[in-house]
């Protein structure tokens, strides 16, 4: 494997470069610079293989291959072309092309790769006879191309997948953390990797995955297969082997990390069965194939919270009871009310229903003005003794028995 310096860049999400500046520092990359959207480094393809292990906020690690003008087309095919790219890829490999302009004449990302990967098929092609195709699924190269002020740089991915894709999860919910994202908020909590961790809104257990890798010294890359620079023709694959020996001979152990988490629900709902089972089997994979005894138990802190729910649709059910039985003991009253007026007037034929329509009324009355009394009455009782003014006049809202009734 060469040993000639290349430039690196570490990416990570918007507002975690201090993060991954502490990362690379505590790694020892050479030549660090904290720069927007990531951390730039200088340094062999094994420092490149050792940050890709390593950095747990980063999501791709990308080299730099060379800068050049670029306003227009052909200045752009003619830098490109100018690479040998058969160090990154065979003949019959597969690539794809990534593009980003700003402020630059050739503001057609679409074409910009285009033209990328023309440069790169016709090189192969002149020399070989054949040609890569494209694979946007699974590269074997993947060639970014960003263009700022007419300024073309181009860099090829070492990573291959994201990095957040540590290798444990199999089976993913609704809306999962990133890996990369619950490990910034693990090392940005000021955790000491001792103490008791608890995740109350846990849902699959990531956030608890990176701590528990972070507090046994588990690289956070040691369950991927393989990176994008194990395919290149400099590298040698047994240095990734002594990586990986490297990285499990650091492992600690630990018999009292504890690590507790809530169960999530969703819209008030427990989790089905099937996802609870599929999360437990990736937990179950994330401590598989180390000698760790770790007693990491994701418990569940839902238990209280689930006995003050039951508490509450108790009480919730009883008071609806009551009302139920107000409601039809008022019903019932009223409909003795008007069994008794109309018994009155058939007593007497001769007699104005004088009964009944005072009955109607009462009802009437009582429909409209019992609401307005009972927020009154609450009012009263609820505010104590009533607060007075600076003027000696009580704040009381003025009342009367038109009012009352007004519909």
């Amino acid at each position: 494997m060469s040993a000639a310096r290349e430039s690196f860049f570490a990416s990570c999400a918007p507002g975690l470069e201090p993060l991954l500046m502490a990362e690379a520092r505590a790694l020892k990359l050479p030549r660090l610079e904290q720069q927007t959207g990531g951390v730039y480094f200088e340094g062999t393809l094994a420092d490149a293989a050792r940050a890709n292990l390593w950095l747990r906020t980063a999501v791709r690690v990308l080299m730099r291959l060379s800068r050049f003008q670029a306003a227009a087309a052909d200045e752009l095919y003619r830098g490109t072309a100018a690479i040998d790219w058969s160090r990154f890829l065979e003949p019959e490999g597969r690539l794809v092309v990534a593009a980003h302009s700003n402020e630059s004449v050739l503001d057609h990302t679409l074409f910009v790769e285009q033209r990328v990967k023309d440069a790169i098929c016709d090189q192969f092609r002149e020399r070989t006879g054949k040609r890569p195709s494209v694979d946007k699924e699974a590269p074997d190269l993947g060639v970014h191309v960003h263009l700022f002020r007419d300024r073309c740089s181009l860099l090829v991915d070492t990573s291959g997948e994201s990095l957040h894709k540590r290798g444990w999860r199999r089976y993913q919910g609704r809306a999962p953390l990133a890996e990369t994202l619950a490990a910034a908020v693990v090392l940005d909590s000021g955790w000491d990797k001792r103490s008791p961790l608890v995740d109350p809104m846990c849902g699959s257990g990531t956030i608890l995955v990176e701590a528990a890798w972070l507090a046994l010294g588990i690289a956070p890359g040691s369950l991927r297969e393989r990176f994008a620079f194990e395919r290149w023709k400099e590298w040698e694959p047994a240095l990734s082997a002594r990586l990986r020996t490297e990285a499990q001979k650091s492992e600690q152990r630990s018999t009292k990390l504890i690590l507790r988490g809530g169960r999530r629900h969703a819209r008030g709902r427990p989790l089905e069965p099937r996802l609870r089972r599929r999360r437990r089997q990736d937990r179950a994979r994330a401590r598989s194939g180390r000698d760790l005894r770790v007693q990491a138990r994701l418990e569940r802190l839902d238990r209280e919270q689930s006995a003050l729910r039951r508490a509450h649709r108790r009480r919730a059910r009883a008071r609806a009871t009551v009302r139920a039985l107000r409601s039809a003991a008022a019903r019932a009253l009223r409909g003795l009310a008007r069994d008794a007026a109309l018994g009155e007037s058939e007593a007497h034929p001769g007699a104005r229903p004088e009964g009944a329509a005072r009955a109607r009324r009462a009802e009437r009355r009582d429909r409209v003005r019992t609401p307005a009394l009972r927020a009154l009455r609450a009012s009263l009782k609820g505010g104590g003794a009533r607060p007075v003014r600076a003027g000696g006049r009580a704040p009381f809202p003025r009342w009367s028995h038109r009012a009352a009734n007004r519909p």
